[in-house]
């Protein structure tokens, strides 16, 4: 295995958040991954879900180049048309998924459109409307008010006090929901999949419920879509899948293939809450990172990338549940978590996937979470089945 290994002499320069790391990678191509000595790996894990399109994607990285040369960023207090255009193409595929007119707020992560949309619940609610509920297990952002409606409380921990305003409930269980709900609560806030819980889909009819409580108690019913948006599930968001229309989208991570972009969708009468003023961002809708939005929805229109999601994913998910070691497989498209049971150690299978060239990782203690690019080919999870069957026995 490929490390980079600091020390006194080679201190690192990053502040510690992150684990030291296993592997450098130095170069990507489709779903492959080369490190610095040159070994090749398979890319299963898609940098959290984030590159749909494959790594080094040509058409992302000429929209790239093509825009760099052009206008990287002006401030707010202009237009720029590559957002105008960006804008307009996110729009429009939530209008194809929803029936409903919304506006875009551009930002640059899923924790920031997190916050925006946790703040347009607050402003759309008014004064003494401010609690949102979220559920248990679920992950929404690093950032403190993101942080405090993540339903993990060990996350918490190290940083109370929490701002205040945030409830949790049992993921999945409506009567729990109910009884959560006060005047008080403006919004609920939930993942069609929790990705970073265990890759874990919502249960039969439990979205739906969710939205006729909100239509009963006059609550938004905010989406977190930002790992599981622009196709990842099969659909274009994992909405689409129960059949429901939310108030308010968040979204990020394959909207920029690998860029950091995220993104807030509203239904206008609700995003026209906000005024100037109310909120911003010095990078929201910066040139550059508009010019990869746009490029990767007609990239991902181009290809059928939900269908491609939903062929390769019921292909891995069979494949995966074939092997002798894995109980069971849950997901939707190329979300997908291979559970190995009471015993089972997902970190020390990860490590011998890694230095078998496959990368994925451990969602939880028993599991293995695969989201390969939306690009990946049969022969490609063909060979990542047969390392992990090898790695198992």
């Amino acid at each position: 295995m490929s490390a980079t290994v600091f020390t006194d002499d080679n201190p690192s320069p990053f502040i510690p958040v992150f684990a030291p790391p296993a592997v450098t990678f130095v170069r990507g191509a489709g779903t492959e991954l080369w490190d610095t000595d040159g070994k090749r790996y398979l890319d299963f894990l898609g940098g959290l879900a984030v590159i749909g399109l494959g790594h080094a994607n040509p058409v992302v990285a000429d929209a790239i180049a093509a825009q760099a040369r052009t206008l990287l960023h002006v401030s707010n207090l202009f237009a720029n048309p590559v957002a105008i255009e960006a804008a307009q193409m996110v729009n429009a595929l939530l209008h194809e998924a929803t029936g409903l007119d919304g506006l875009t707020f551009f930002c640059n992560s899923g924790a920031e459109a997190n916050e925006t949309a946790l703040k347009l619940a607050r402003k759309f609610g008014g004064r003494g409307r401010h609690v949102v509920v979220s559920a248990y297990g679920s992950f929404h952002g690093r950032t403190l008010a993101a942080l405090a409606a993540t339903g993990q409380p060990t996350k918490h921990e190290p940083f109370f006090p929490m701002p205040d305003g945030f409830r949790h409930v049992a993921y999945g269980d409506v009567d729990a929901l109910t009884a959560a709900i006060d005047p008080s609560v403006s919004a609920v806030l939930i993942e069609t999949v929790q990705g970073e819980g265990g890759v874990i889909p919502a249960p039969e009819g439990y979205l739906g419920a969710i939205r006729e409580l909100c239509d009963e108690r006059g609550m938004l019913m905010m989406i977190d879509e930002v790992q599981t948006g622009f196709a990842r599930t099969g659909r274009w968001f994992g909405f689409q899948h129960a059949d429901i229309v939310p108030d308010v989208v968040t979204m990020a991570k394959a909207m920029g293939n690998g860029f950091p972009v995220g993104a807030v969708w509203a239904r206008t009468d609700i995003a026209t809450a906000f005024q100037p003023g109310d909120h911003g961002s010095t990078y929201s809708g910066t040139a550059l990172a508009a010019a990869v939005v746009r490029a990767v929805i007609t990239e991902m229109r181009r290809i059928d990338a939900p269908a491609l999601a939903a062929e390769k994913g019921a292909y891995l998910s069979a494949k995966l549940a074939a092997i002798p070691g894995v109980v069971s497989v849950r997901g939707q498209g190329l979300l997908v978590a291979a559970e190995l049971g009471v015993g089972g150690d997902a970190k020390t299978v990860c490590n011998a996937l890694l230095d078998n060239g496959v990368v994925t990782n451990a969602v939880t203690g028993t599991a293995l979470r695969f989201a390969p690019p939306l690009t990946v080919s049969k022969a490609e999870i063909d060979e990542v089945v047969q390392i992990l069957e090898r790695v198992l026995a």
